[in-house]
């Protein structure tokens, strides 16, 4: 179990009840917001073997920029690296490598006292602490230096990627001499990145100018603005080296009198803009006549906004509250409804995993959260599959298939960038085979979509977007397999989410998701005949629907092998998995290497080692599709059989977990996978967080403890809270209303609050189902098994 005090990120001690002001010794860049301790993530001291999780877990981001948690002067195996959202460089296919564009480093800062950099390598570290404000989105860091002769500097830095403004960059830093005076030198500098753009400076007035462009053509542009102020007056100018990216500002400081350096940076491409250059330029002068103060306190006001819309509170179990703090923290940074035509890579913008690459993790485990408390952003990243289906068209013609089989790994275009060959743990050169046969990812997709528009009416998205993305992606499991002498559609060749089987057939969880996939095509058909006459003919020429698939569709699905059991209620994973050796996985764990890596690639192919949730995620999407006693019996065949090779599996095995009434079960998954991030100091997180295990501990504490279930006509609350829980609650958006929900565990009740919108239905398990109305309180209590009757109430 992830306990608070196994080497994690701990909360900042308690600075009293008015929280932490910033402007007292603790934070001396002064803001005009309190940061709130238990909203606080602290990293104290300073260990360089940590450096590189730790710079991933404090990342600043607002997904169009995201910037690791970097040192400003760097030390020990920094990896200081800003990320631009759609920009790759490189080249995809074959043998080439396609990866997101990495920035300069803008935040690059030395600090000297009589002409000697101060480090955390060299004198003496008196104080060091990295402070992640996750309610304000804003880094702060505090540090106390004393040199080999004695003079001790305080330095206090601030650092936010903006919400407000997404292209607007800020970065301060408050220097006070506490027992000395003397010449003190910042230097400033935006180091260019060993990559494949090609960067040049130049200054724009009293602005230094950054210009790129990258191998795929893509120019990008990055304007700072800097400024010192110290007890002579302001100097808003550097001298020293002359570049246009790199300054200097050296002053006689006094003992005790703080000085303080501004800069503001922003960046702009050729994919939003025609001339980034005057774009940045132009909006650099507008943020620095703002000022840093003024702009940071917009962003903060922007960021406790999405924090109030999304923030799950949880009461009595302080490990859990600040794994969702952290999760929905870094879920808020990592999209940008703005933009239509990028999604989120495996890593986020926190890291260089993945190389910012696009899988299926998006839509099952982060799309959720947004369909339920950001819906424009949701929409924005369907969008981007819709804007890549020409190229998963072209991918499935080119393997021989009708409709649309998207990459598993895509980049900018929608073309897969699935690398041909990894390098295993040991050291051997492994062909990778998920690029050709892990093809759940179309109608992972699909449920994604359906999902969306069932939980938010977005009928403009279903009828410009939604439809054509259901239409096509049938048509490739319409073809993908085939009808074979036993009468069934089997889908040979595969590759399910447990990675550890290749080639396999009838893998269960491609084939219910690829027949769920095909009926729901046929109803979206058949509802747009019905319901949209008047647009049906303009989409039926889009996508050339004849008349008779809808019913062939229908007629496939029926057909399709899923490896159910009536007779025991079980899925068999794949053809041939009850056949493969039993291998007792207790003695392993817990596992501080992958199975594979223990016992041998070999064996774990023919042994039923499972590498992550894989039938049991089938549970998790399909609740309402199959009795609880076929989730019963799969989940406890499958459970012990599960080695938790991927950050992916924990998370779904505690909303199924949590649904059939195990909480307490539910909450250790919970925490194995919130210590993926968050304890050993983010060991595990080098490469950037895990973005799609945070989305999966939302659902876990909302559709799992919570019990939240989406209904035609509203939701359904099923709660089953762990023994440490003493209450749940979070905000939902569902068809335009706002609500939320609070679970207590004693009296053992359930309360929700409608805040906007038309009349809905909600509904408890075993209980009544009520139809609310806005501006009002529905209270229910727990009576044996089941609930009271709702007790309505003026808010």
């Amino acid at each position: 179990m992830w306990k608070p005090h196994d080497k994690a990120i701990l909360p900042v001690p308690d600075q009293g009840e008015e929280g932490v002001n910033a402007a007292t010794p603790f934070l001396s860049v002064r803001v005009p917001f309190a940061v709130d301790p238990r909203w606080a993530l602290v990293e104290a001291g300073f260990d360089h073997n940590c450096e590189p999780g730790i710079e991933s877990i404090f990342t600043v981001a607002n997904g169009y920029v995201g910037t690791r948690g970097s040192l400003d002067e760097r030390a020990g195996p920094s990896s200081p690296v800003t990320y631009l959202a759609g920009v790759f460089t490189g080249t995809g296919g074959a043998g080439g490598v396609l990866k997101l564009a990495e920035l300069p480093d803008w935040t690059h800062l030395r600090v000297l006292v009589e002409g000697v950099p101060l480090s955390l390598e060299t004198g003496t570290t008196l104080d060091h602490r990295r402070i992640l404000d996750l309610q304000h989105g804003v880094l702060f860091r505090q540090w106390r230096h004393q040199d080999d002769r004695g003079r001790v500097t305080a330095l206090t830095y601030a650092r936010a990627v903006c919400l407000h403004d997404r292209h607007l960059l800020l970065q301060s830093v408050t220097v006070t001499p506490e027992n000395y005076e003397g010449d003190i030198t910042i230097q400033s500098a935006t180091s260019n990145p060993q990559s494949e753009i090609h960067w040049s400076s130049e200054l724009k007035g009293n602005a230094a100018l950054l210009l790129g462009q990258t191998d795929r053509g893509t120019t990008i542009a990055m304007a700072s603005h800097s400024r010192l102020e110290h007890e002579k007056g302001l100097e808003s100018v550097g001298n020293g080296s002359g570049e246009a990216c790199a300054e200097q500002w050296v002053w006689r400081a006094q003992r005790g009198a703080a000085a303080r350096f501004d800069r503001s940076v922003v960046v702009y491409s050729s994919r939003e803009v025609r001339d980034p250059a005057e774009a940045a330029t132009g909006h650099v002068r507008r943020a620095a006549e703002t000022g840093l103060a003024a702009n940071l306190l917009r962003h903060a006001q922007a960021w406790e906004e999405r924090c109030c819309a999304s923030e799950v509170e949880v009461v009595g179990d302080e490990t859990a509250q600040r794994a969702l703090r952290f999760a929905v923290y870094h879920l808020n940074s990592a999209v940008n409804p703005q933009d239509e035509r990028v999604s989120i890579g495996a890593r986020a913008l926190s890291g260089p995993t993945y190389k910012g690459h696009v899988f299926w993790d998006t839509e099952i485990y982060l799309l959720p959260f947004y369909t339920f408390t950001d819906p424009a952003a949701a929409r924005s990243l369907l969008q981007y599959r819709f804007h890549t289906l020409p190229a998963a068209r072209d991918r499935a013609r080119r393997l021989g298939y009708q409709g649309a089989l998207y990459a598993w790994e895509s980049a900018d275009t929608g073309a897969d960038v699935t690398p041909e060959t990894v390098r295993a743990p040991d050291g051997r050169v492994v062909q990778v085979l998920t690029g050709i046969q892990e093809h759940h990812i179309s109608a992972d997709i699909a449920y994604a979509v359906w999902q969306y528009w069932q939980a938010t009416a977005d009928e403009e998205f279903f009828l410009t977007a939604g439809a054509d993305i259901l239409i096509e992606t049938a048509r490739f499991w319409a073809t993908r397999g085939r009808v074979e002498p036993d009468g069934r559609y089997h889908i040979r060749t595969v590759i399910g989410p447990d990675e550890y089987h290749e080639s396999v057939d009838d893998n269960a969880y491609t084939n219910v998701m690829a027949q769920w996939n095909l009926e729901r095509a046929a109803d979206t058909v058949d509802w747009l005949r019905s319901h949209r006459a008047d647009v049906w003919p303009i989409i039926s020429e889009r996508v050339r629907v004849t008349p008779d698939e809808p019913d062939s569709w229908r007629r496939t699905a029926a057909l399709m092998v899923t490896g159910f059991d009536r007779a025991t209620n079980l899925f068999e994973q794949f053809a041939g998995f009850f056949d493969l050796e039993e291998l007792d996985l207790q003695p392993y764990r817990p596992m501080s290497v992958p199975i594979d890596v223990t016992i041998g690639r070999e064996r774990t192919q023919r042994a039923q080692v499972v590498k992550q949730a894989d039938v049991v995620a089938l549970s998790a999407l399909f609740w309402e599709r199959f009795p609880v006693a076929v989730h019963e019996a799969n989940v406890r065949y499958y459970a012990p059989r599960t080695a938790h090779g991927s950050s992916l599996s924990p998370a779904l095995h505690a909303v199924v977990s949590a649904r059939l009434g195990e909480a307490d079960l539910a909450a250790q998954y919970f925490y194995d996978a919130a210590a993926i991030d968050l304890a050993h100091h983010g060991g595990k997180s080098a490469g950037g967080v895990h973005i799609a295990t945070l989305g999966g501990l939302w659902q876990a504490a909302v559709f799992g403890m919570g019990g939240i279930r989406l209904r035609e006509e509203g939701l359904v609350v099923a709660p089953h809270l762990p023994s440490n829980w003493d209450r749940l609650s979070f905000p939902l958006q569902w068809r335009g209303r706002r609500i939320s929900v609070t679970i207590d565990r004693e009296p053992g009740q359930v309360t929700v609050d409608f805040r906007s919108g038309e009349p809905m239905t909600i509904e408890l398990s075993q209980g009544s189902m009520q139809r609310i109305t806005s501006h009002h309180r529905y209270v229910a209590h727990r009576v044996g098994p089941g609930w009271s009757a709702w007790q309505e109430s003026k808010r």
